[in-house]
Formats: structure tokens, C-alpha cells, sequence
């Protein structure tokens, strides 16, 4: 007996039986190519190949007994809420999903935006698989995720600003009332460990500016596009924060993150963080398309100016964040415990 296997049905043939004629032609050139592929793998006299290969008349059954096989097994697409800030910074790395250049049979992304102090709030109720946080709030959030490896914004001798309308020495700051973007961010945490009196106003990232011009504050704490176009207005650099960490450890300073829920399968855990990594990857191969689409959430930055924040935040410690980063983040963390300012001490994780 000859059996012969399609992708979706076994043929059985069973002799003296009389067959369609409407299948004699498709089974005679099955016959044919079997017949010549097994003479053809052995080494036998030249006239007698010929012979043998010569097709002969087909003596098929006359009805044939068909059984399905076995349906495919299809795996399950898991959906991914992946939430971030509307900056151009997250813009670009993300690039590579939001657009689906960067694709997963095992998962699929949907993208929602809110600004860095909401999504600290709601990763300490594990609302998104996948967010964006500041390191700051890692350690309340650490029981429900893991740090990824790729996709961490780091000032190395750079980072948020602390600005106000008149010149003014950072010693100076001591008992000043200072607009801050969230208790939760890691500007917030930097500059108290820089200076821990002060009268903190918690207000919107983009409202600072704002409260500064108007001397509702005597100075402002600026991330994001605010960090270089806070002099066209005439504000006063007073601190930089970023500079201050690295002459002061030696170390970048650990800013932003992402973060996936503890609770997701590995195979998911794993397959996220590969996307994230070539998402980062593609945008930095495909810079001109790339910052094309990040300008949209670049907030009235000029080309070129929205070009140098993404290069500031955007670069091979966010590709993977090496051995250094995760040093740095647990020094920035260790002291924020040792300060008071931190309830919990603990050990950062990542995963890739």
C-alpha cells in the first residue's frame, strides 16, 4: 500500500477498487514525480533509469477513501495595553509598534497616552501590562512588576532643570517654594536629595513654565522639551540636576523606565521585551522617518531642537540598559531609603 499525505487530506488507496476519473490526471502526476524521485537516488545503468522512468499507464483504484487530519493547532494572540507619556522621547522609541513595523504572532499592542505622574499613579493599582514610570516609583510598584531592560530614559551629565526668573545659587533654594511635575518622579527625588527643604507645589509638567513667569513659585523643576526652551522666555538655569548626579557618583541618572506585570506568562514577558528592544533598534536605524513621527508630540519644538532631546533620551543605555544603569538605579533608590524618602527598600529587577 502507497500512502500519499497533502496538507489537508490522507489519501488511502486500496486496490481493485474503481476510481473518479476525474482524479486520474492529479494522482498520474503524483505517480510520476514519486516514481522519478526515488530512481533518480540510485545509481543504476543509464538505459534502464529511462526504462524505468518511463511513466506507465495508471492502474489507480477506482474510488478513493478520504480522512481529514488533524486541524491545526493556532496559538493565541495576547493583547498588550502599553501605556506611555505623549512626549516625543517615548514617541520615537515606540515608533516601531505604534506603527507596526515591528510585529508579534504572540502579541499585539494597544497604545494609550498620559502624562508620567498618572502612569506612577496607576501602576500602584496595576492598571497596564506594560507602562512607562518613573524609577522613583519602582519601589511601590515592585510587587506587581519587573523592570524591562530596553527602553529607559537616562541624563548622563544632563537631566531636569531647576529654573527660575532671576539668577539665582542652588544653595539658595533652601526653603523656597518650587513648582514640581509629581511627588512620584525621580526629578522630584533628585532634587530632594540635592536639597530636602523646600516647599514642594505639585502641578503638570507643562504648567511650570507658567508658574514661573508669573511668580506664583520661585522656581520650577522642568523635564521633557521644557529642558531646551526654557531660556527663550528668559528663565535662569539654577540646577541641573543630571550634571549635579554625575560629578557628584560618577553615574548617569536613572529617570524613566518601563514595566511589565509580574503576573504575565514568560513566553509573553519575553516576547514584549524582544519587541521593545527592535522597536528602539528600528528608530534609530530609521532616525528621519522616525523623529518625522515623534514631532507630532514634540510640543512646538523646532526640528532640530526635537532631534537633540531624542537623541538625549534616546540612545544605547534605552537599547538595553547594560550593567550600569541597574547600578545606578539601585544607588539613586538606596539613597532615596537611607533619606526617609522612599518607605521601602528594594533590589531593582530586569528582565529582557
Amino acid at each position: 500500500m502507497r500512502r500519499f499525505l497533502s496538507t489537508q487530506f490522507r489519501v488511502i488507496f486500496f486496490p481493485n477498487v474503481k476510481r473518479p476519473p476525474a482524479m486520474a490526471s492529479i494522482f498520474q502526476r503524483n505517480v510520476e514525480r514519486w516514481s522519478l524521485s526515488q530512481d533518480a537516488s540510485r545509481t543504476r545503468p543509464k538505459r534502464q533509469i529511462q526504462n524505468q522512468c518511463t511513466p506507465q499507464p495508471f492502474r489507480a483504484p477506482a474510488r478513493l477513501l478520504y480522512f481529514k487530519s488533524a486541524p491545526m493547532t493556532s496559538t493565541s494572540v495576547t493583547e498588550i495595553v502599553c501605556a506611555h507619556s505623549p512626549d516625543s522621547d517615548d514617541a520615537y522609541m515606540f515608533y516601531g509598534l505604534a506603527t507596526k513595523k515591528i510585529r508579534s504572532r504572540l502579541v499585539t499592542f494597544r497604545h494609550v497616552l498620559e502624562d508620567i505622574e498618572t502612569l506612577n499613579r496607576k501602576a500602584r493599582e496595576g492598571a497596564y501590562e506594560l507602562t512607562a514610570i518613573s524609577y522613583h516609583a519602582y519601589p511601590y510598584v515592585a510587587d506587581k512588576y519587573v523592570l524591562m531592560a530596553s527602553g529607559s530614559s537616562i541624563g548622563d551629565g544632563y537631566g531636569p532643570i531647576l529654573v527660575s526668573t532671576r539668577p539665582m545659587a542652588p544653595e539658595e533654594i533652601k526653603g523656597k517654594k518650587i513648582a514640581i511635575p509629581g511627588r512620584m518622579t525621580s526629578a522630584y527625588l533628585a532634587l530632594k536629595l540635592f536639597e530636602p527643604d523646600f516647599e514642594e507645589v505639585p502641578m503638570p509638567f507643562d504648567k511650570i513654565l507658567d508658574a514661573v513667569g508669573d511668580h506664583s513659585v520661585d522656581a520650577g523643576l522642568i523635564i521633557h522639551e521644557g529642558q531646551l526652551t526654557y531660556g527663550r522666555s528668559g528663565f535662569q538655569n539654577v540646577l541641573d540636576l543630571g550634571r549635579w548626579w554625575k560629578n557628584t557618583y560618577d553615574l548617569p541618572l536613572p529617570l524613566g523606565g518601563n514595566v511589565l506585570l509580574r503576573s504575565l506568562p514568560e513566553d509573553v514577558k519575553s516576547e514584549c521585551c524582544r519587541l521593545m528592544r527592535e522597536s528602539i533598534q528600528y528608530a534609530l536605524d530609521h532616525n528621519e522617518e522616525s523623529l518625522n513621527y515623534a514631532m507630532q508630540f514634540a510640543r512646538d519644538l523646532e526640528p532640530r531642537l526635537a532631534e537633540k532631546f531624542v537623541g538625549m533620551y534616546v540612545n544605547h543605555f534605552t537599547v538595553d540598559c547594560g550593567e550600569l544603569v541597574p547600578r545606578a538605579a539601585q544607588k539613586l533608590l538606596d539613597l532615596g531609603f537611607e533619606a526617609g524618602l522612599i518607605s521601602e527598600k528594594v533590589t531593582v529587577e530586569f528582565v529582557r
